[in-house]
């Protein structure tokens, strides 16, 4: 069996490896905008100005003076025509229209985006006149110039317009330079909308003629741009070849901003080519022409493009020196094409050195410029870069949706380069979900694509994924093979960074294949290689590798010297990342590192039992759990939104009622066809992002979370301290691949067990949770799990409250029903489950001292969900306007809701509610039943003057992206029109609710947070670590002291029955809310109607219990 470290040094780095192919298209091929650019506008990267600006003005600038076909007259005479006593009405025309030619000039050489307008306006009335004259050439020109500035501004479509009524009247006239900086032109709006033949085709065109009229200026640039269209296609010795003809007719024409251009394209060429050495040499010829041109927008790609090259070598921090001096350049010059490539050049260094977060900013920042200046290419390098940050956070759904948006753009603009690195990228989200076969699909796809366009670097990342595949498969010799070639490209290439990834995973081959003085060669090679390169994941895998290793040879000091130095780097990985659901999704990646030292620390206690390794281990497993809804409960009372900018508020307001439109909208009955539910699917998911980002932007602008300070996870003497009191025990649960563990804890003790592995665990779980399901009142039901959970620790248990904290799926077991003895453990005593230990500890300080709301209970009931509801009035209107919403189902659960589901009426609900109402006193209660019922009533601030909060409505489960989980209210005013209902994750995260007691009277609200193990059809933890809080994290981040929540469907007849007792328990009997639960179960277990625990154990409370 391969060991957990072998498998997690291939997992863990894929990402990494990932990285260093998009590289090449993400820092690489993006400074090959030049021409090492993916897509793009293929002519010198001048841009505007140099080659591609001012040649092409003084080209036709000049065909004013030199074309038999263009009066000379005009331009000689000026303005000063008009001012002549003796001129004609021709001659006036003819000098106004060459006014507002040049007044339009004057206006394009100011350079913002008004003076292009306005100039553009001139143009146009020059334009007029000059049909009015006849002048068919002058025409031409002043068509071509419009064309020339739309084209500048990224109207592509509207600049061929104005190129293709230019042609004909060049032709007319027998330009042949008008002909040819036409076609030119043409070719170069085809290039920048990603049709690169036809691009050829206009270039190919317009050479011959350049040459004919020697026109030495157009024949160069020319040459440069079928070179970057060859580039784009792949075929890069081509494009060396029309690079070195330019490259002396620039030189002839004395162009050294042309020169200099091409001197980086062709140092492009050979930076993709691996020739590292070679390319440094041609950018440091350019810089200096650059320069002495005054060609800024030049200087910074070049700039730039050394900065890949040092990059390449992983000297980062040279390199995002370089990028550093880039990007201000770029942005000095209005080069926002450039400035695109930079800051995706910087987004990439940060992703290298772990800086997640860091990454995401910048790429947000590129991918909008790239989009406006038509970069289809450069667009579709964002995206990739994006998924991958997403990829490696384990985000692999958010990854998939983004590598899914870049592929067709590449497929489209021909880019073969970028569809290779997609492609293989996709493959490592498939092989990190289980899907082998597919993924080696898509890496044999993307192999031979790289080979083909010559690029090394890509060649050998597929080479080390395909080794991936293999050593995961069990594969181990063809593993070794892949990675021992892949090794070797990338030493040639001087890859450092590839370098350390490749030997990391031979040393993980040969530790599964049982030689491990091997195995700690390659790792002692690749640990200082990471190091040099700032790849701080890929130095903290090779030290827990190390750890694994020493375990193995019984070196558990030196393992866990090893396993703290990596778990250090973990976490300053996590702490800057801003995103918590992002933080969330990172820490699922990692888990194994602390179930690792977990299970170490636990090795060293059964050798040295006294010196504190248990009470540490429990440290470490709080540290391994919820830290994300931990750091949440102290951003809730830090009010973060306070002091931030009101637009971005409004942003964020405006995102969540279009997020909550596009649910809505999903949740209707299905009308439309698969094609629109997949665009409604992909408008929720970008929706989704959007909300992420811009939170992400709030707490970066706000001067409270500036001034936050994030809470450690608690030790063992503070649990004792500030959670535990002598009536309560705390189970703690971890489970590991090998071994799992319980820690009792009591307020003057500590006592830990060794359990049964994950998987018989799991197997156990399964097993239980479906003979529960089934009503059956067996009480034999969980015996075999109990034996595993409780028998261990059930001579402590005695009559304390129990406060449980599970791990993984034992987060969705009903601890209440588990048998203890001849009764199940409710009957014994308390229970309360929270996400960790620590929570609670939090909870009670944001609480503390709080006032208690004035009034007693406010509850929810009953909305109106179906136009055909019996409270509506069914008029031909009524049933226009709604949204048809029908159905019969009369569970409150949508637990597996997907498009076209549709909502039944809950009538048990409002006796539920009535009869909870009849115990409070009238004017210390409200109710919203029927249309009340609606969104504006959750939302409304009053509900923060009742201490409890009743809702009982359907509950909403979203698998596949926990946080568009929810409850629903009436979807329908009292006038039959439809309204939004929905009230998501992200909506009860701002509300503001300080209430005692919240109850979710609605089923499966636990489960915000599960997800479905396709392989294995069974439930699992949607991201480990973090816990399955449903519903709970939203509800006490709103200011909730403690939630009652269900963990599976339960309809409504014996929801009501338990709730009514329930509440009775509280108010006549004067219990808490935890021990009114207890109390409440028992009584249902008595009746012979509801004794099974299907009906009484699937409602817990979470939270405090004081």
């Amino acid at each position: 069996m391969t060991q957990p470290p072998n498998r997690d040094a291939i997992e863990q780095k894929s990402p990494v490896l990932l990285h260093k192919v998009v590289s090449l298209l993400g820092k690489k091929p993006h400074s090959k905008a030049f021409p090492a650019r993916e897509g793009g506008e293929r002519r010198p990267s001048a841009c505007r100005r140099g080659v591609g600006g001012e040649v092409l003005l003084a080209l036709l600038l000049g065909f004013l003076l030199v074309s038999e076909s263009v009066p000379a007259t005009p331009r000689r005479m000026g303005a000063s025509i008009a001012q002549q006593p003796g001129a004609t009405g021709q001659e006036a025309t003819r000098a106004a229209a060459e006014r507002a030619l040049q007044e339009g000039t004057q206006l394009l050489q100011q350079g913002t985006a008004e003076s292009l307008r306005q100039g553009i306006e001139k143009w146009e009335e020059a334009l007029r006149l000059y049909r009015t004259l006849g002048e068919k050439g002058l025409e031409a020109f002043t068509l071509l110039s419009i064309g020339r500035v739309y084209s500048d501004l990224g109207e592509k479509q509207k600049a061929l317009d104005y190129f293709n009524q230019s042609l004909p009247l060049w032709r007319a006239v027998g330009s042949k330079s008008g002909v040819a900086i036409t076609l030119y032109s043409i070719g170069r709006v085809y290039e920048a909308l990603g049709e690169k033949q036809k691009a050829l085709d206009h270039y190919n065109q317009s050479l011959p003629l350049f040459r004919a009229t020697g026109e030495k200026a157009g024949e160069a640039i020319t040459l440069y741009s079928i070179g970057g269209v060859y580039y784009a296609l792949g075929e890069q010795q081509k494009a060396l070849d029309y690079f070195n003809q330019s490259l002396p007719v620039f030189r002839a024409t004395a162009d050294q901003a042309g020169e200099a251009t091409t001197l980086s394209n062709i140092g492009g060429i050979y930076s993709a080519l691996g020739e590292k050495h070679k390319a440094l040499d041609y950018f440091n010829q350019s810089l200096p022409l650059s320069r002495a041109v005054g060609d800024k927008a030049q200087e910074a790609r070049t700039l730039s493009n050394i900065g890949r090259v040092y990059d390449d070598w992983g000297e980062k921090q040279k390199a995002l020196d370089y990028f550093n001096q880039s990007l201000p350049l770029a942005r000095a010059v209005g080069d926002r094409f450039g400035e695109s490539i930079t800051l995706n050049n910087i987004g990439r260094i940060y992703d290298d050195w772990g800086e997640k977060q860091k990454a995401l900013d910048y790429f947000n920042q590129s991918l909008p410029l790239a989009r406006a200046v038509g970069d289809q290419a450069g667009v579709a390098v964002t995206l990739n870069n994006i998924g991958l940050v997403y990829d490696a956070l384990g985000e692999k759904q958010r990854a998939l949706d983004y590598y899914n948006q870049s592929l067709p753009l590449s497929r489209t603009t021909g880019d073969k380069r970028q569809e290779a690195v997609t492609l293989n990228n996709i493959s490592q989200v498939y092989s990190a979900l289980g899907e082998k076969q597919k993924a080696l699909d898509y890496l044999n796809q993307s192999l031979p694509v790289f080979r083909a366009v010559s690029d090394r670097i890509g060649e050998a990342t597929t080479l080390n994924n395909i080794g991936q595949v293999y050593l995961e498969l069990g594969e181990k010799q063809k593993a070794l093979d892949y990675f021992n070639q892949s090794l070797a490209l990338r030493r040639a290439l001087g890859n450092k960074a590839g370098e350390a990834d490749s030997l990391n995973n031979i040393g993980a081959v040969y530790f599964a294949l049982g030689e491990k003085q091997k195995a700690l060669d390659y790792y002692n090679q690749s640990l200082p290689l990471s190091r040099v390169t700032g790849n701080k994941s890929g130095e903290a895998l090779t030290l827990s590798n190390f750890a694994y290793l020493e375990r193995d040879r019984n070196n558990l000091n030196a393992a866990l010297t090893n396993i703290e130095a990596a778990i250090k780097i973990i976490e300053q990985l996590r702490s800057k990342i801003i995103s918590q659901d992002l933080r969330a999704s990172y820490f699922a990646t990692v888990q194994d590192y602390y179930k690792f030292y977990i299970d170490l620390l636990m090795q060293l206690h059964k050798t040295n039992p006294t010196k504190g390794y248990d009470a540490l281990a429990l440290h470490i497993s709080e540290r391994a759990r919820a830290r994300s809804f931990l750091e949440l409960l102290a951003e809730s009372g830090a009010d973060i939104r306070q002091g931030v900018d009101p637009q971005l508020l409004a942003q964020e307001r405006s995102l969540l009622q279009q997020l909550n439109a596009a649910e809505a909208t999903r949740l209707q009955p299905r009308q439309g066809s698969e094609a629109d539910l997949k665009a409604l699917e992909q408008k929720i998911a970008t929706l989704s992002n959007q909300l992420q980002e811009l939170e992400a932007q709030i707490k970066q602008k706000s001067p409270r979370y500036a001034a936050l300070k994030y809470p450690d996870p608690l030790t063992l003497p503070q649990i004792q301290q500030q959670v535990l009191d002598n009536d309560t025990i705390l189970l703690q649960y971890s489970l590991g691949d090998d071994r799992s563990y319980l820690w009792a804890v009591t307020k003057t003790g500590i006592t830990s067990y060794e359990l049964p592995k994950r998987a018989d665990i799991e197997a156990a779980v399964q097993t239980y949770l479906k003979q529960i399901k089934s009503k059956s009142p067996n009480p034999e039901t969980g015996t075999q799990l109990s034996q595993i959970l409780l028998a261990p620790v059930a001579n402590q248990l005695g009559n304390q409250r129990l406060l449980i904290v599970g791990d993984g799926v034992l987060q969705l077991i009903p601890f209440a029903a588990l048998p203890l003895g001849q009764n199940p453990l409710i009957a014994q005593n308390e229970i309360v489950t929270l996400p960790s230990a620590s929570s609670i500890a939090i909870l009670r300080q944001q609480v503390q001292g709080r006032t208690l709301a004035p009034k007693a209970i406010a509850a929810i009931a009953d909305p109106v969900f179906e136009s055909n509801d019996s409270r509506l009035q069914n008029s031909a209107q009524t049933q226009a306007e709604s949204n048809n919403l029908n159905g019969m189902a009369l569970t409150r659960s949508l637990d597996d809701f997907a498009f076209g589901r549709s909502f039944g009426r809950l009538p048990q609900t409002r006796q539920e509610a009535d009869a909870i109402l009849a115990l409070f006193p009238k004017n210390a209660q409200k109710s919203a039943f029927d249309f009340q019922a609606n969104l504006a009533t959750a939302n409304s601030p009053d509900l923060a003057q009742y201490r409890i909060v009743h809702i009982a409505t359907h509950g909403l489960l979203n698998e596949t992206r926990p946080e568009l989980s929810g409850l629903v209210f009436s979807l329908f005013d009292e006038r039959g029109k439809s309204q939004e209902g929905f009230l998501l994750m992200s909506d009860i995260f701002n509300l503001d609710l300080p209430a005692e007691l919240v109850v979710l009277s609605a089923c499966d609200t636990g489960l915000a947070g599960v997800t479905t193990d396709d392989t294995k059809k069974t439930l699992k933890e949607a991201k480990p670590g973090e816990g399955i809080s449903g519903l709970t994290r939203g509800f006490m981040y709103a200011g909730a002291k403690r939630v009652v929540v269900s963990l599976w469907s339960v309809s409504t007849v014996e929801t009501s029955e338990l709730m009514q007792i329930y509440y009775q328990k509280m108010l006549r009997a004067g219990l808490n809310p935890v021990a009114a639960m207890r109390a409440t179960q028992l009584e249902m277990i008595k009746s012979q109607q509801w004794k099974a625990p299907y009906y009484w154990a699937s409602f817990v409370v979470q939270g405090e219990w004081r």
